[in-house]
């Protein structure tokens, strides 16, 4: 009997492999197969298609077309891509020093970097690129333009671009540029530091290391850890922070995948910097990944009160996985998930409804309920939700429309180009009467558009030209009224709006580190952190249980 039931286990072992072994060559055949397809599919496009067509351009976009309903972090590279993917993990490449904006065909100057290239050669914020080196830039493709731009540090490149209507040209050299992740640190008052870190690059933790240190030895007694606006970055460097701050040893962070070797769980390497120091962390509704390791690490461990509005919610993993000829493919691997056990991730792609587009969020199905080291509650469902909520009430979809536009930026610099010069940076402020003029700006503007307004425009530019002179009159009333509705709405977030303009201001004129010096002064969740440090019953009261 005993044998019979050896040899039944053996020829059920026998049957499972033999099944698992089909299932993959079954899978490996249709991928196989599908390669095929598109080979030969190719091969004749390539040689009969009446007009002369781009290989490289056609395959990146079928490849990209190829993953865009998988999740929007699961891309492929190519050789220019991954250049460029380089430079943001690396934080540093051979250029001018400047912030540039490649969404159209002329590149437009976002920010320069202070004491770089294109800071010392005098270009600005605002200045539009449209030559690099002779090579007139709408006449060749967006990604080749970055390209021009990059170079070996003490190369010569020459530049003309279009000023408010003015050609100017600048001879300069590229430089080695280093993008440092901790644009400003410095003291609140005489005992609270403050350090903003802006992304996880590869020098992150070194730069936080270093800012925390020449704050200590300044005496600072407590911190403030600003995340507002980090997109993420480095997995190993949010470790590396969170270490500071938590002992040796302790779970940082731990992943979950398909391939059992990419499932990790991640712990404190080193000995931290403090155990002590009281610390807030502010974060909003634009930190994502490691700036939510970081949170949701030093949150569920009670070493700090975590304030602001609630995360982006992005706890998902990826790798980059060689391809070839040097083009690459960034794969979402894992979800990340707190110490308590919370999963980071809010929206689930994988349940993606493909006729509307809508992506549902986990919460839709409930959240779930963990507890912090202290037996505080804390909750899933996407993001990390702070100790104390500010920045309240959601903004209107005119407000987010024309935050996403280019309106505000395409203000600021005609405000810098009609004002040499402002009050010193700790005192400068947007007034009220800015506002008004920024709202005049706003009726000739033709980057800020509702989705009401295009529709309108394009149910008008389908009607019969003769049509269109008798109802002109009618339609230029009806468009009028729409602007001035738009404009009235986002009156409602006029202090928001205020804010976010005085900072691009700012940046054109005292630079990035010009920012956080004003903010230092007038940001109310920067004051409001610093009454919860100085309240120390506060403070433990909010980390503790009851």
């Amino acid at each position: 009997m005993k044998k019979y039931v050896h040899k039944k286990t053996i020829l059920i072992a026998l049957v499972g492999v033999v099944f698992i072994s089909f299932s993959f060559q079954s899978k490996f055949f249709e991928v196989a197969k599908q390669l095929e397809i598109y080979t030969t599919l190719f091969k004749e496009l390539n040689m009969y298609y009446v007009n002369e067509i781009n290989p490289a351009e056609i395959t990146t976009r079928a490849l990209k077309n190829t993953l865009k309903d998988l999740d929007p972090y699961t891309t492929y590279f190519n050789e220019q891509d991954v250049e460029a993917a380089k430079i943001r993990r690396e934080g540093e490449y051979g250029g001018i020093g400047a912030s540039i904006n490649y969404n159209q065909k002329e590149p437009l100057i976002i920010s320069v970097y202070k004491g770089f290239a294109a800071d010392k050669a005098g270009i600005k914020p605002g200045d539009v690129i449209t030559k690099i080196n002779g090579q007139v830039l709408k006449e060749i493709d967006i990604q080749d333009t970055s390209t021009l731009l990059l170079g070996v540090p003490d190369s010569p490149v020459s530049l003309e671009v279009n000023r408010l209507g003015k050609t100017i040209k600048f001879d300069l050299k590229r430089e080695k540029i280093e993008v440092n992740p901790v644009p400003f640190y410095g003291k609140v008052d005489n005992e609270t530091g403050y350090i903003v870190l802006t992304r996880f690059s590869d020098k992150a933790s070194s730069e936080v290391k270093k800012a925390f240190e020449s704050l200590k030895e300044d005496g600072i007694k407590s911190l403030i850890l600003d995340l507002r606006s980090n997109p993420g970055g480095s997995l190993l460097e949010s470790i590396r922070i969170s270490n500071f701050f938590l002992p040796k040893g302790k779970v940082i962070v731990s992943t979950k995948a398909k391939v059992k070797k990419w499932s990790n769980t991640y712990t404190a390497r080193s000995n931290p910097l403090d155990l002590d120091i009281p610390i807030v962390v502010l974060i909003n509704g634009r930190s994502a990944s490691a700036s939510e390791i970081v949170t949701g690490a030093l949150q569920d461990y009670d070493r700090a009160v975590v304030m602001g509005k609630r995360s982006f919610g992005k706890g998902l993993v990826q790798r980059y996985r060689e391809l070839s000829y040097g083009t690459q493919l960034k794969v979402t691997i894992s979800k990340y998930y707190t110490p308590s056990g919370r999963c980071i991730q809010e929206l689930d792609y994988a349940n993606r409804d493909l006729k509307t587009g809508k992506v549902p969020k986990f919460s839709d199905g409930g959240i779930n309920e963990f507890t912090t080291q202290n037996g505080r509650k804390v909750y899933d469902g996407g993001g990390i939700i702070p100790d104390i909520t500010t920045e309240k009430g959601e903004l209107n979809k005119e407000t987010i429309a024309l935050l996403r536009s280019r309106a505000l930026f395409n203000y600021a610099v005609q405000f810098t180009s009609k004002t040499p010069q402002i009050k010193p940076v700790k005192e400068f402020i947007f007034l009220d009467t800015e506002f008004k003029n920024f709202q005049n700006f706003l009726k000739t503007d033709t980057t800020f558009v509702t989705k009401q307004e295009l529709s309108f425009q394009k149910a008008y530019a389908q009607v019969e030209n003769s049509q269109q002179k008798r109802i002109r009159k009618n339609y230029t009333g009806v468009l009028d009224a729409l602007k001035s509705s738009k404009i009235n709405a986002i009156g409602l977030h006029k202090e928001h709006i205020k804010n976010q303009l005085k900072e691009i201001i700012l940046d054109h004129y005292y630079y990035e580190e010009g920012v956080y010096q004003n903010k230092l002064k007038f940001d109310k969740t920067i004051q409001d952190a610093v009454k919860i440090l100085k309240n120390k019953s506060k403070y433990n009261q909010i980390l503790s249980a009851n």
